[in-house]
Order: structure tokens, then sequence, then C-alpha cells
């Protein structure tokens, strides 16, 4: 229903724009653009169209804040940090990555989507509505299982509502949000874990420049790398990639 809100009001926007526009002195012929006509299929009225617009606006949102997408990127700038590599990997190569393993963990979730709401609507099976409906619940059913008791019941209270008895029965506004928290202390647990070998090997070079008496010398050039090899010996990429495969199978 907010979506439908937000496009009629968008139309009566670029509506009331047109009739506001000023009349110059040469007139301008009129053009007159129709989008769909007699016997138009659905999804390809103006009021979708501009629905797909504004959905597509909001996308890199709903991206971050519905999907694994923050948990691994999260990881991902974690294991950059503790190596020391300064922007190595570049941060569009972190984000790349970063968003193919999410396409590849949110695969089964999409295809449920696309086979329950999408091709049902865009065949005129099903209306709008239910669409929507129909694609809330693979996406809620995600969230839910990766989304801690204790950050669901925060914003349950701060809304005042009941303790839902399934995850249909909680609404979006109180999923996102405290699947997001969930996501962002997951990602700092698994980098936690990541740094301490590399924060050990810090330690061990510091001490044995001091004991040496090089106090001039950084030990981030001697530890940087014993850090890539040890990083490189252990398949580092591999088993951080492995990770966080395993940790959204739980």
């Amino acid at each position: 229903m907010n979506k439908r809100i937000a496009s009629l009001m968008l139309l009566i926007l670029l509506v009331g724009a047109a009739w506001a526009t000023p009349v110059l002195a040469d007139p301008i012929p009129n053009i007159d653009i129709q989008i769909g006509g007699e016997g138009e299929q659905p999804g390809t009225s103006a009021l979708s169209l501009i629905l797909l617009i504004t959905v597509l606006s909001v996308a890199p949102a709903i991206l971050v804040l519905m999907t694994s997408f923050t948990r691994i990127v999260i990881v991902l700038g974690f294991v950059r940090t503790s190596l020391g590599t300064q922007m190595t990997p570049p941060n569009q190569v972190l984000i790349g990555l970063a968003l193919f393993f999410t396409l590849f963990i949110m695969a089964p979730t999409f295809s449920t989507m696309n086979e329950q709401a999408l091709q049902p609507y865009l065949q005129g099976e099903i209306t709008q509505s239910e669409a929507l409906e129909r694609a809330e619940d693979p996406i809620k059913q995600f969230m839910f299982a990766h989304t801690r008791e204790k950050d669901l019941l925060l914003f349950m209270k701060y809304t005042g509502e009941d303790k839902p008895e399934t995850y249909e029965d909680i609404p979006l506004t109180v999923l996102v949000p405290a699947f997001a928290i969930s996501e962002l202390k997951t990602g700092f647990q698994m980098g936690f874990m990541i740094f301490i070998p590399f924060l050990v090997i810090d330690i061990v070079v510091a001490s044995v420049l001091m004991a040496m008496g090089m106090m001039m010398l950084p030990p981030v050039m001697i530890s940087l790398p014993f850090k890539i090899l040890l990083f490189v010996l252990v398949d580092g990429w591999y088993l951080v990639v492995k990770s966080l495969l395993m940790s959204f199978n739980t």
C-alpha cells in the first residue's frame, strides 16, 4: 500500500509540474506520450513503470539491508584491514565480490520470489498487491532465520506490538532493522576472529624489534610480509569465503 501511495504521489507531482510550466513567447506544439494502450499486459501500465523506477531508486538500500550483502562486505573489509595492505584489494573489488557472493547466497530466495510472485504477476494471474504479499514471504523467511531474537524483540517492544506467532506476522518495518543490526554484530564477530592471528604477528614482530633495539624501524614494514605469507599459506580467501557460506547455512 505504501508503494502504491508513493507511486500516486509521484504521478501527481509529474502532472502538477506539467501544468505549472510557464507559457513561452513561442508556443510549443503539444506532444502526447502514451504508455500502454488497449489490451496492455500486466506490468506495462504507467503506474507500473513508475513503481519500477521507484523500486530501482531504493534498490541499493534493499540490497544492503535485506540480503547477505552487509555481513559479507564487513568481513571482507576486516580481512583487508587486518592484513594492513591499505587499499589492496581496492574497494571496487571488495564490493564486486560481496555483490556476487550475495547473488550466490540469495539465489534460492530470489528464485522462490520469481516463481511465486513475479512470473504469476507478469502473466496476469495475480494482482500487484498479491504479488507484493507473495514476494515478502521468502525474503522474510531468510531474514528471520538470521535475526537474533533479542534484536527482534527490541523493535517489537518499541512499536508496542505483541510477540508474533510466526515470521509471517512480523512487519518489514520491524524485521528489516532487526536483521540489519544482527548482521552487523555477526560481521564484527567474524572480523574479530580474523584479526586475532594477524594481531599476534604484529605483537611478536614489535617485541622482537624492541628487544633488538630497533626503535626507529616501523613494525608494520616487517610484519606485513609475514602476514601476507601466512594468509597465502593457509589459503586465507578460501577459508574466509567458506566461513561466510557456512554462516548462512546454519
